[in-house]
């Protein structure tokens, strides 16, 4: 059986680890609540910017734009991976690397080159773990994110693909369902999909919006500023999403740990009261067989 100071020592350490993890556990839980707040703040802003996307694609219905045009050819491809700068989040990094590289694989298979552009130390420490160097990394970033880092990461896929260096970007992020479920997503950044314009025409119809519009120069032209400012936008709200999963994945880890520390202060505990129960059983039995040895 271990020894008493062992399991005491034991027992020490694992309530110092039980203290961390629940401090962790309710930082996250404070911070769940600020990311929270932050996407809703600019949920208006996003639903904004698809009100006038939808009113442009009314009357712009048969404008060509870079952004819309789907290469022939998919000879290069960027994918935007966004993870946390920090660790202790159970599946939130692996989930959105494990879903980054089938996108790579697919894609290696049907013959297109693969790159990455990395948001989060874990990205960008995995990837070049083995091998491949983003072509742009971004850290520090991924507890807050701003809007101009979203700026920044659209600057390395838009020109490219409007010159057509590029032939598609996706963005694998974890989505925000709520404080107990993140769900690793892939959605297609470039091109913009026409069925996302016609839907929000379809939208704005369907609202029966009254609003009379008047376009200078003309709709094309507008719509050809707005296009960029929508891919800036998908990104940013990307961004925010992954921020509020990775601090409800953490408190998920964090709780799941406290409870295991706790279970295993409990059973180490019992050891203890037991080892300790065995050892005075068995100093009274040599007390007992001495005073029975100097009677005899």
């Amino acid at each position: 059986m271990a020894n008493l100071r062992d399991i005491k020592k034991r027992i020490g350490s694992v309530q110092s680890t039980r203290q961390i993890t629940r401090t962790m556990e309710m930082v996250a839980t404070a911070k769940i609540k600020k990311a929270q707040e932050r996407i809703e703040a600019a949920r208006p802003y996003a639903m904004s910017m698809m009100e006038v996307l939808g009113n442009v694609a009314r009357f712009a219905k048969a404008a060509s734009h870079p952004l819309l045009l789907k290469h022939d050819k998919r000879e290069r491809v960027v994918v935007i991976a966004c993870t946390s700068d920090r660790g202790l989040a159970g599946a939130f990094n692996s989930n959105v690397i494990r879903l980054a590289e089938d996108v790579s694989r697919d894609e290696k298979a049907a013959g297109a080159q693969v790159d990455f552009v990395t948001v989060g130390k874990k990205a960008a420490g995995y990837f070049r773990y083995r091998g491949i160097e983003p072509i742009a990394a971004y850290r520090d970033i991924s507890d807050k994110p701003t809007f101009s880092d979203a700026k920044s990461i659209a600057a390395h896929v838009i020109p490219g693909y409007s010159a057509g260096e590029i032939d598609a970007v996706f963005i694998v992020f974890n989505r925000f369902k709520n404080v107990a479920e993140q769900r690793p997503e892939i959605y297609q950044l470039l091109p913009i999909e026409r069925e996302v314009m016609h839907e929000a025409a379809d939208d704005v119809e369907a609202a029966a919006v009254s609003a009379e519009y008047m376009f200078e120069p003309s709709a094309e032209s507008v719509l050809e500023l707005l296009l960029p400012t929508y891919v800036e936008t998908l990104i940013y709200r990307a961004l925010m999403e992954s921020a509020a999963s990775e601090h409800g994945a953490r408190r998920t880890a964090m709780k799941s740990a406290t409870d295991n520390a706790s279970e295993m202060i409990t059973t180490l505990t019992r050891s203890y009261n037991r080892a300790r129960q065995a050892s005075i059983t068995q100093e009274i039995a040599e007390i007992v067989g001495g005073a029975a040895a100097l009677e005899d």
